[in-house]
């Protein structure tokens, strides 16, 4: 398969709202195939095998579809980036979220953490969830001192995500923690998602069917985890998004809100009708991928430079991802 074989490719690049997983700018590209529109778009610093994983996801939108629905809304965490207290807050209240998810382990320091935490308790209130993601930023020693403390700080965490990046380093955080312990990188980044072995080591599986492929691939590594599964979203817009959804919708049993409502992260989408945003804490489940609105593309377009590389690069992923099929 080549882009040539889909029906429309679209780049876009669109501001974020704060810096995120150090980006200030979302860039990907949009596919149209015979099944409708899917979303490309890893990260800067992914190569072309990890590339071709994503491509996966937007080939099974735009040419396979996806498996049956077992339920119509989807619980939604907030998100809540490496910003001031204030902000925190105030993006809890807008939200209207009852969980929400906290980044921690960034370059601010531990005490802004702590306090960011906090000001997220007091927006929530007593009966609300919080919980948080290093992103693998710790050591051993480091995450037990740190999570004993944004414990107390948030009122009883639901569970810390990725506070290691290593499995021995995760092994021996649970031995000691009390508090649960959630694996993402440790399953998305591994050679064989399949073989990761969460179980041994983490209390809740986070899954996101981008980065492991589309959604019937990232039901079965769910389903290997044996664990609890959450499904969190790639920083798409509400194109990429959808499938997201669609996998959350799939899954057999889900116990915990979803990181899907990250449109908040967003200056703005690719759809004109407001696209997959939460209402109360909830998101609708889309019968397929929302059709991006074409005024809105022209004036995300991102320079002539950005537009070759991206779509340079689709076209490696494409060719990488044949590889893999025919092997």
């Amino acid at each position: 398969m080549r882009l040539a074989d889909f029906d429309e490719v679209v780049v876009y690049a669109i501001p974020m709202t704060a810096r995120f997983r150090g980006i200030t700018v979302r860039e990907g590209v949009l596919l149209r195939g015979p099944g409708g529109w899917g979303e490309f778009c890893p990260f800067d610093d992914y190569d072309d095998t990890v590339a071709a994983t994503w491509m996966a996801t937007a080939v099974e939108a735009t040419h396979t579809g996806w498996p049956a629905a077992v339920r119509d809304r989807i619980e939604v965490n907030a998100i809540v980036p490496a910003v001031g207290p204030q902000e925190a807050a105030e993006r809890v209240r807008r939200s209207g979220c009852r969980t929400v998810k906290v980044k921690v382990a960034h370059e601010s320091g531990f005490a802004a953490d702590v306090e960011r935490v906090a000001a997220v308790r007091d927006a929530l209130g007593p009966a609300g969830a919080i919980r948080v993601d290093a992103n693998g930023g710790w050591g051993v020693d480091e995450a037990f001192r740190n999570l004993r403390r944004l414990d107390v700080a948030a009122g009883g965490l639901q569970y810390a995500e990725q506070p290691c990046a290593t499995y021995e380093e995760m092994r021996l955080l649970h031995a000691r923690t009390d508090v649960p312990l959630a694996a993402d990188e440790l399953i998305r980044r591994a050679a064989d998602p399949f073989a990761a072995r969460a179980r041994e080591v983490a209390d809740v599986a986070i899954v996101k069917c981008a980065p492991l492929g589309g959604v019937r691939r990232a039901l079965a590594v769910a389903e290997s985890t044996g664990l609890p599964c959450v499904v969190s979203s790639a920083l798409e817009t509400s194109v990429g998004l959808a499938a997201q959804v669609r996998l959350a919708a799939a899954l057999p049993a889900l116990d915990f809100a979803c990181g899907l409502d990250t449109l908040s992260l967003l200056c703005s989408d690719v759809v004109a009708d407001g696209g997959l945003r939460s209402v109360d804490g909830e998101l609708s489940v889309p019968a397929a991928a929302p059709v991006p609105d074409a005024a809105l593309l022209e004036r995300l377009r991102p320079p002539p430079g950005r537009v070759q590389w991206w779509l340079d690069r689709a076209e490696r992923a494409l060719a990488t991802l044949a590889v893999r099929v025919t092997r």
